[in-house]
């Protein structure tokens, strides 16, 4: 399953991964070698095999290039400037070639930086090269000859005068301008974009450790390899404190708790085909330590994230990453992805900048979170349920906060984004494509038109020992085009115990002839995994819905779903588990009226109550 040629495990120091800081220099080396085979003859672009974005060949072979360039930089930088394989001339080389005529037809002329509109995507890339320049500043930056500094410098600054796209972009020119003050280049304009950077990130934090990315409220895996790594490792290579810091670690002590005990980060928002980038906050916790994870156990986060996808075929056979998430995989894939997208999985690679006496590689791995007692961590800033299960390693995020959706945008502007319009994700499910039903979802269906979620409004969040809660509303809308619905309105609320959740919905302003329709997790019929969903309350009917598109894990999968006369108040019991759940016993008693319910557990007799009108949460007993 894995082309890459790595060292033999060493299960004494890493008991779980096997791997050690000689598997990542590896991996790094393995995915090089194999993406420069697609190098062009000046080196300035590496196009690889695949269907081009809608940035086009250019611009694809530009991130090609820039992608590779940041492990390399990573690599080589943790070394102290070794290159035993010669990675720092290559890219030497293709710095001269794309800078001799940037915009010409020549082929390895880099492309300029325009407005994120307009052919944008190379703003993107300058900041990956920036990056790679500045860590390696010693082995190659200063090897450069005056005129290719120069004119590397001349095409970096179009990302200081061109438009970003309104949210995580406007740290690329931050990351140019960083370099270019470190080598003694720096100005009005990089102080400028410096300071507009850091002024939109005080707009976008929420709290928590963590940043919307953009005005909104998109919470995803950007927060982690975009809106802490760049201002966070900035002030690292500076050598100055800064405010990003403890929110990194905030962020972190939640954040840890969304990788499986198989390794898998909790699929969950967009760029999901950059794979084990997920641990790139991780990475820059440890490495600056700046993070509230044993140094072992970080390792174990990251080793496991890069052997997940490593052994689950992520990897063509001729050792490139391929867009997807184990293998090929459409859905995952966004718009602007071409085939060098996934080496954004190359932030991954700077735990390398840890040298290797650093204790994140001398200690021993220690144990994942997920792997640990079952916990339930609430996070009411960007409105997410985290509940994990040490019984099978799942990871499971109940989203009742983010929609990746501008405020600006009127709800009925778009279809639903499986990727954040589901109430819950998971380390060992994927959600659903558009083109079956939605899994984990909550619609009214009215004269044969399903609605969709889009714009979240967050209730609140909360938890206690061994429970935790999750709640908002969202307008129901028809993603064909059709007016809003007056009044309508659905209240959602997750309870979660153990492997459980309690999932309670009210509908209110439901016209006469609707329904409602609750589904579960979806798993694939050759999968681990087992989902159940127990009507409770308010539901008249149940049965299996097949989604023959599949998801990101499998290439077919089931759901269970219910349906019931759109009344008011509807009570189900959930579980996604590695074991049949009996979802009988769980619950003894329900007493629910059209605006409230109470149930009582069977396990300790706890009571959890859900009122609407005043909206409340509360559990009692043990």
């Amino acid at each position: 399953m894995n082309p890459l040629p790595l060292p033999d495990e060493d299960r004494d120091l890493s008991p779980h991964t096997g791997y050690t800081r000689a598997h990542w220099e590896a991996a790094a080396d393995g995915l090089l070698t194999a993406a420069w085979r697609w190098a062009g003859p000046g080196g300035s672009r590496l196009d690889l095999p695949g269907q081009a974005s809608i940035a086009g060949p250019r611009s694809d072979g530009l991130e090609g290039y820039a992608r590779t360039f940041l492990a390399a930089a990573y690599r080589v930088a943790g070394a102290g400037g070794d290159d035993p394989h010669g990675w720092l001339d290559r890219y030497a080389e293709g710095l001269a070639a794309g800078t001799r005529t940037p915009g010409a037809e020549a082929h390895e002329s880099w492309p300029i930086i325009r407005d994120h509109h307009v052919a944008g995507q190379p703003m993107v890339e300058a900041a990956s090269i920036a990056l790679g320049l500045r860590l390696c500043r010693p082995w190659l930056w200063d090897r450069l000859s005056a005129d290719v500094q120069d004119r590397v410098e001349a095409w970096l600054r179009g990302a200081l005068h061109a438009l970003p796209a309104p949210s995580n972009w406007y740290l690329f020119p931050f990351s140019v301008a960083g370099f270019l003050d470190s080598v003694g280049r720096g100005d009005a304009d990089t102080a400028r974009v410096q300071r507009r950077a850091l002024e939109l990130l005080e707009a976008w934090y929420r709290g928590q450790g963590w940043y919307s990315d953009g005005d909104g409220r998109a919470f995803d895996h950007y927060n982690g390899w975009a809106l802490h790594l760049y201002p966070v490792l900035d002030a690292h290579l500076r050598g100055e404190p800064t405010v990003h810091g403890p929110r990194l670690r905030e962020h972190l002590a939640g954040f840890a708790s969304l990788f499986g005990g198989d390794g898998a980060p909790v699929f969950h928002g967009r760029s999901m085909t950059y794979r084990f980038a997920a641990g790139a906050a991780v990475a820059l916790g440890a490495v600056t330590g700046l993070t509230p994870l044993a140094p072992g156990v970080s390792r174990r986060l990251l080793s496991g994230s890069l052997r997940y996808f490593l052994d689950r075929g992520a990897l063509s056979d001729e050792g490139l990453l391929s867009l997807g998430w184990h293998r090929p995989h459409e859905p995952t894939v966004q718009p602007y992805s071409g085939p060098a997208s996934p080496y954004w999985a190359s932030k991954a690679f700077l735990c390398l900048l840890a040298p290797p006496d650093h204790p994140l590689w001398t200690s021993v791995e220690g144990e994942a979170p997920s792997e640990g007692p079952d916990r339930v961590l609430a996070l009411a800033a960007p409105g997410l349920l985290i509940q994990t299960t040490g019984a099978d390693g799942i990871a499971r995020l109940h989203n009742h906060g983010s929609d990746h959706i501008r405020p600006h945008e009127a709800e009925t502007a778009a279809a639903e984004d499986p990727g954040y319009a589901r109430q819950a994700y998971s380390t060992g499910t994927g959600p659903t494509s558009a083109a079956d039903l939605a899994d984990n979802h909550i619609a009214v269906v009215f004269r044969g038109r399903r609605s969709a979620r889009r714009r979240i409004h967050p209730l609140g969040a909360g938890c206690g020992a061994g429970w935790g809660w999750a709640a908002s509303w969202h307008r129901p809308v028809f993603d064909d085009g059709s007016p809003v619905l007056p009044a309508l309105r659905v209240e959602s609320v997750v309870v979660a115990r153990g492997e459980f959740e309690l999932r309670v919905h009210r509908v209110v302003g439901a016209p006469e002839g609707a329904v409602v329709e609750s589904t579960g997790w979806a798993v694939g019929p050759d999968e681990p995994l087992f989902s159940a969903l127990r009507p409770l309350h308010g539901w008249a009917s149940q049965d299996e819905v097949r989604a023959s598109a599949g998801t990101a894990f499998t290439p077919t999968a089931s759901m269970p779903r219910l349906t019931g006369a759109a009344a008011s108040l509807f009570v189900a019991l959930s579980a996604l588990s590695a074991e049949p759940a009996e979802l009988g016993s769980v619950i003894t008693e329900v007493n629910a009226t059209a605006e409230a319910v109470e149930v009582r557990w069977a396990q300790d007799g706890a009571r959890t109550t859900i009122s609407f009108s005043p909206f409340a949460v509360t559990h009692t007993g043990s």
